[in-house]
């Protein structure tokens, strides 16, 4: 089963994600998938957050924070990853060449990606962040990546059988409700 799950920060995704990958998996195939790359001890925390919050869940960890196709090989087949999370891969992606400039084509190379990978592994719940409907327009690098993370979005939500947003609190199901 493959499931994309956004929405805004603090608002719960992440700990349903993991409950839905739990829910899926079998005992010893429950895998976190880290994409985040820290450069703070704001990121350290959140990471830190993350692993306590997952403690004793029976994950197993693989660190990608780019190029996911060149871990296909790598990956579980019988396996349940939890992807957390389709931002920050894209923020890799986009902003993490070393000249500084910003690389246009990483929403299609990231959905590409993901959605290979997704063909891999047995289950594989996607969580992304919904920073692309607010109706303020930013500089060009801000826009590009929205745009960029609401296609990459957009790309993962064809190929999902579940498709949810959190907001407020609540859970609205675009695809696959009744599924979970």
């Amino acid at each position: 089963m493959k499931i994309l799950i956004s929405g805004g920060a603090k608002n719960g995704k992440s700990m349903f994600a993991q409950e839905c990958a739990k829910k899926l998996s079998e005992p010893g195939h429950l895998w976190y998938l880290a994409t985040m790359e820290p450069h703070d001890d704001e990121d350290y925390a959140r990471i830190a957050r993350h692993r306590n919050e997952r403690a004793g869940w029976g994950f197993g960890t693989a660190e990608w924070g780019r190029d996911i196709e060149a871990h296909i090989d790598e990956a579980d087949r019988k396996g349940t990853y939890l992807v957390d999370s389709v931002t920050a891969l894209l923020t890799n992606e986009m902003f993490g060449g070393m000249s500084g400039e910003i690389n246009f084509a990483a929403p299609d190379k990231t959905a590409s990606g993901l959605i290979a990978f997704s063909e891999t592994a047995e289950n594989v719940v996607f969580v992304s962040d919904n920073i692309y409907c607010d109706a303020a327009f930013y500089d060009e690098w801000t826009e590009a990546f929205r745009s960029g993370l609401a296609a990459v979005d957009r790309r993962l939500a064809e190929v999902c059988d579940v498709v949810a947003e959190f907001c407020c609190g609540q859970i609205i199901y675009y695809k696959g409700a009744g599924l979970l």
